[in-house]
């Protein structure tokens, strides 16, 4: 495959010459429109304390916009810039689709070639279902596992392999009956990775820089944080804000699990990317026939036809004129004020990402942060969508800020009223020794409570950062704290005796509604183990 050179400075003087060749009053209209999405964007980080932001958007087969806001660390002076690294995280798993686009193009396998078929030791938890589990039923988040179902065996991170991953699956609860409703599943994209792997022969990592990064000359993206060469400096931080206060943290990058969301890449990289979206498939120019393709024209329609459908509020209706909300193969699609959106969120501890498309407008956008607001990033994402779509005017930020605001209120006075209605007077039913056992669950694994200094403490064997210690809440019911306090996770821990007294098995649930749905505490099981 060809390779694209020179990326920055292609980008540069495209740039340069669309401002060149552009009318008069069509120059002027764009310098508008970004100086009026460059200040959103400032009052964005100013509002929810983002520390860096950048942003690239491409209209008509040109990058307009591809620039960095902030800096890369708080309190540190180094810029964020159109080429410094972020992970995309779950923008990661339209990649991983295109790759399959590629292969069924090769004739290698199709949308319905049963899962079984590449990998026979795949099983979900019915048997049913298995046999007819197919390579689009991975993509499509309909299997009838819940939301982030068994996401703690990928986050945060684990010594979980995929191979752990696909064992544990057939163990996860069913909420729902099979392609009936829409649940966000993260595993399933890991076992897409695999079907690519088994296919090809080479690792998901290798596949996606060969077939992606470098034919579309993506040169500084990595598939994961761990490949970023140790000189580049020019790489984002993780921020979590805690009581106020901006947290810097390592980050959990997913680095095990690829294919779902490990990607670290750039603004000025995946417009390369964006592009050959628009220009559905095409690596490079859409007019130059000779250029090879990624996927065919084919694919790119099947990638954006709705799988499973969504469920639109009256509000969407009222406000962004949305009648329609379904997910496809690796993007989310709705209707916007008359125009069809491809889109999809990423999100990491401490970072969250953003990627709109709108194709009959040959507009798109991706929005990199490193911080975890996703109101930054939708009052960002609206606004340039505000401008370039040329909709009524509307104070975004204000909008979000204020949703902010309110959904704190509420989730502090739902917590506030259950606190109330603790029994402060009941005591555990048995000695702080006896709870501290190892306890297992059939997909996680070990989860070991111990006894010291007269207080029970909490490690997940598989994940470092899931220690914590354990307050009692009520009766049998504990909260455990988490040592690491920008996970923002405490869960209740319940304990559920036996007639004879002694534990039968252990729920848990997070304690607050705002925490990350990967944290799936409640699909655990614990029992004592033997």
């Amino acid at each position: 495959m060809k390779l694209l050179s020179n990326t920055l400075f292609s980008i540069t003087l495209i740039f340069t010459l669309t401002l060149l060749v552009a009318t008069p009053l069509q120059a002027s209209s764009m310098v508008e429109k970004n100086t009026k999405i460059e200040q959103a964007i400032s009052q964005a980080m100013n509002t929810f304390q983002v520390p860096g932001v950048a942003v690239a958007i491409i209209k008509d087969n040109q990058v307009v916009m591809s620039k960095g806001f902030g800096v890369i660390e708080q309190g540190k002076s180094a810029k964020v810039t159109a080429d410094t690294l972020f992970g995309i995280a779950s923008n990661t798993k339209a990649m991983t689709v295109a790759l399959l686009a590629n292969l069924v193009d090769e004739g290698k396998l199709t949308w319905q070639t049963k899962v079984i078929d590449i990998i026979p030791e795949f099983q979900m938890p019915n048997a049913y279902v298995t046999s007819e589990f197919t390579i689009t039923d991975l993509l499509a988040h309909n299997s009838g596992l819940g939301l982030g179902a068994g996401d703690l065996m990928i986050w945060p991170h684990t010594t979980l392999t995929n191979d752990d991953v696909i064992k544990g699956i057939k163990h996860l609860p069913v909420i729902s009956s099979f392609r009936s409703e829409f649940a966000y599943d993260n595993l399933l994209y890991i076992v897409a990775g695999e079907v690519i792997a088994r296919v090809t022969g080479q690792s998901w990592n290798e596949v996606v820089q060969q077939r992606i990064f470098s034919p579309l000359g993506m040169k500084n993206t990595r598939a994961t944080f761990s490949q970023i060469d140790k000189q580049n400096k020019n790489v984002a931080r993780a921020h979590v804000p805690l009581n106020g206060k901006l947290n810097v943290i390592g980050g959990n990058f997913i680095e095990r699990f690829g294919a779902a969301a490990s990607v670290a890449s750039s603004v000025n990289d995946m417009s390369l990317w964006l592009q050959a979206q628009l220009n559905q498939g095409v690596y490079g120019s859409k007019t130059d026939d000779k250029l090879p393709r990624l996927f065919s024209a084919k694919q790119s329609r099947k990638m954006w036809q709705a799988q499973t459908l969504l469920s639109v509020s009256e509000q969407a209706t009222q406000q962004d004129k949305t009648h329609f909300s379904a997910y496809g193969l690796g993007w989310f699609m709705k209707d916007y004020h008359g125009v069809k959106l491809i889109h999809h969120s990423g999100g990491i501890l401490g970072m969250v990402s953003k990627v709109v498309l709108v194709p009959e407008e040959n507009l798109a956008m991706v929005i990199l942060t490193n911080q975890q607001s996703g109101y930054a990033l939708n009052a960002i994402y609206h606004e340039i969508l505000n401008e370039y779509l040329e909709l009524e005017e509307k104070d975004w930020i204000a909008y979000y800020h204020a949703k902010q605001q309110k959904n704190i209120a509420k989730e502090k006075k739902r917590l506030a009223k259950i606190a109330d209605s603790v029994n402060k007077n009941s005591a555990h039913s048995l000695p702080l020794r006896d709870y501290a056992q190892s306890y297992v669950d059939s997909w996680y694994g070990e989860i070991d409570i111990s006894f010291k200094n007269n207080k029970l403490h909490m490690q997940f064997a598989n994940t470092a950062a899931l220690q914590g210690t354990l307050e009692h809440y009520q009766h049998n019911t504990f909260i455990v704290r988490w040592h690491d306090r920008t996970l923002e996770a405490d869960a209740f821990v319940n304990f559920n005796l036996n007639e004879e007294g002694g534990i039968n098995y252990v729920t848990m649930k997070a304690v607050s509604l705002a925490t990350d749905f990967s944290f799936d505490f409640h699909d655990l099981r614990l029992v004592p183990k033997k």
